[in-house]
């Protein structure tokens, strides 16, 4: 069995009571997809829609794209499979640090990664030295927007400038955006006509807690492509109950207006304490921080029934890097005050 990599094992036998080894909604799920979720009853007795139809007319009418350059899928993570099943690329770029599941997938069809690394003492800020990595023999090149786990935004234009390079090169772009609705970051759904080669990647396991339910969707103009990547996934991919949640979900009209307020204050308030302890917090919009300290905190925290999230086995960042999802106020006061005890007794 594969070492698990990323946040939320919480089922190893230590009793966990606050995981901030995962970044979705400190606002939970809302109330409305609660509902939606056992409110099935027969319709939940069939097959689910394979092509979830109700389900993408209500995404293309929130983001003013065509059902059929929409794909769902079994989360963000199926959907980067499935595309790497079905384009095979030889070189995949990536920045680093950033998501391991891109270069995962990526090799696990052959494909060769190379990594872009960003410099810790630029913040880990996507520069434009980027554009010189991306040369016209890469097949696939992965970007997460905001980046996680530095929760750092790509800049406009330098993202722009990428998408046209890709184009004029053949490389095949995938954006990830599925943190974006946390911040106020521009998202390239607006160019995606304009480069058939875009692809964007959107899910709902965040933004609306559902990380149990999976459910993540593609966005892309080239709809023949989205066909080709739906059949490199199972035929009933997305279950009844995450096409009812995902449809709820986008009812709750204020709810991301909401959680970016709440998030933006938590952000702020987070990074003083974090930082008032002498740990170094790196500059990030998202609803996560990635900072670091000199003393091991894994394991005490853990031993008082906090989970963060090593961040050694991303490339580029080591043993001394540490990311935390971005809970409520009294859920990250007491994180804080376990910090102190760990680092100051």
């Amino acid at each position: 069995m594969r070492p698990y990599e990323h946040g939320g094992d919480i089922y190893g036998g230590r009793e966990i009571r606050l995981d901030f080894s995962v970044n979705t909604n400190p606002l939970g799920m809302p109330e409305s997809v609660q509902m939606a979720i056992g409110s099935g009853g027969a319709e939940d007795s069939r097959y689910p829609d394979p092509y979830c139809r109700r389900l993408r007319s209500a995404l293309s009418i929130r983001y003013g794209v065509a059902a059929e350059q929409i794909l769902c899928g079994n989360g963000a993570s199926d959907l980067i499979l499935r595309l790497c099943a079905c384009l095979r690329p030889r070189i995949v770029l990536t920045p680093a640090p950033t998501f391991s599941e891109y270069g995962r997938s990526a090799a696990l069809y052959g494909g060769a990664v190379r990594t872009y690394l960003l410099r810790r003492e630029n913040g880990f800020a996507l520069d434009r030295g980027f554009l010189a990595a991306l040369t016209t023999d890469v097949d696939l090149l992965f970007l997460c927007n905001p980046n996680n786990p530095t929760g750092r935004l790509c800049d406009p234009a330098l993202l722009a400038e990428i998408a046209a390079r890709c184009e004029e090169n053949g490389t095949y772009l995938v954006v990830d955006e599925c943190f974006i609705e946390f911040t106020h970051g521009q998202s390239l759904i607006p160019l995606l006509e304009k480069y058939p080669r875009l692809l964007i990647l959107r899910a709902f396991t965040k933004t609306y807690a559902m990380a149990g339910l999976r459910l993540g969707f593609l966005l892309g103009s080239d709809a023949d492509l989205l066909d080709r990547v739906a059949a490199f996934g199972a035929e009933w991919s997305v279950s009844t109950v995450a096409q009812r949640a995902g449809l709820a979900a986008l009812g709750e009209r204020d709810w991301m207006e909401r959680t970016r307020s709440f998030v933006a204050e938590e952000r702020r308030w987070l990074t003083e304490q974090l930082t008032a302890l002498a740990l170094t917090v790196y500059p990030g919009q998202a609803n996560y921080l990635l900072f670091r300290g000199e003393r091991a905190i894994y394991q005490p925290l853990l031993e008082r029934g906090i989970m963060v999230r090593r961040c050694a086995g991303f490339t580029g960042l080591d043993e001394k890097d540490f990311r935390i999802g971005i809970k409520t106020r009294a859920e990250n006061e007491i994180l804080i005050e376990a910090l102190k005890e760990v680092l100051y007794g």
